[in-house]
């Protein structure tokens, strides 16, 4: 399928329609930002290695019952999907404390957290993605009552497939964020890409807090051999999907 033009391009990738309206193709660039995009740079072969992870874990929540806009991977950078129109809301999901957690509460870096925590924070670039409270939430008509109640149930259900998954594969997850669209006939739809951009993963095998970082953070603290690290999470996802 041709795509047509350039819709959108964010961060990490570029949006393309195509011949058919319901139906985008979404590129996966190698560019990485941190911070709300104060530190840019570039991480090699990252698009590659993300469309790949992202193509098998979606492939893994539409097998448990995930509805997800994932239709396919056409090459090792693209991946056709539904097209939703994407709330403006990231869905985080935490198990051990990490983060801006850590930074806003003052928990100790890997806490393992008693439940899991789903929080909500506004996409807005110029607010810098705030945490927003549930009552602030639907003061700017975010969403409705019924979807945030969707929306924390659908995260604690990926939460608990993606947490088993991960530990088949040697790796904690730490954290991660979601994103929801919805389809014309107004279902939520798991959207964007669940890769090590957008999810915190330590390596179970590793315990020196440095090492075992498998994720963004290591461009993010200047740990180095970032593609080396993605790269792995790729290797043992394809080999743990090839179990299942």
């Amino acid at each position: 399928m041709k795509t047509t033009q350039k819709l959108y391009e964010g961060k990490a990738k570029i949006l393309y329609a195509t011949e058919d309206p319901q139906v985008l193709v979404s590129y996966f660039k190698d560019d990485a930002t941190a911070f709300n995009a104060q530190k840019r740079g570039t991480i090699a072969d990252k698009g590659r290695i993300n469309c790949a992870i992202s193509t098998h874990l979606f492939q893994v929540l539409e097998d448990k019952g995930i509805a997800t806009h994932w239709i396919d991977s056409p090459s090792e950078r693209e991946m056709r999907v539904k097209a939703v129109k994407i709330l403006p809301l990231e869905v985080v999901v935490r198990n051990i404390a990490a983060g801006s957690l850590c930074r806003d509460t003052g928990i100790d870096l890997g806490t393992l957290l008693e439940s899991s925590l789903v929080e909500f924070y506004y996409k807005n670039d110029d607010l810098g993605d705030p945490l927003l409270t549930r009552d602030r939430l639907l003061l700017l008509n975010l969403a409705t009552p019924e979807q945030l109640t969707q929306l924390t149930q659908l995260a604690q259900q990926v939460n608990h497939i993606l947490k088993d998954f991960f530990q088949q594969c040697g790796i904690t997850l730490v954290d991660f964020k979601l994103e929801f669209g919805l389809d014309p006939q107004q279902t939520l739809l798991l959207a964007d890409e669940i890769s090590p951009d957008t999810c915190r993963l330590w390596n179970q095998s590793e315990t020196d807090a440095s090492r075992r970082v498998m994720d963004k953070d290591r461009f993010r603290q200047d740990l180095g051999n970032v593609e080396t690290a993605y790269q792995t999470v790729l290797d043992r996802v394809v080999a743990q999907s090839a179990k299942i």
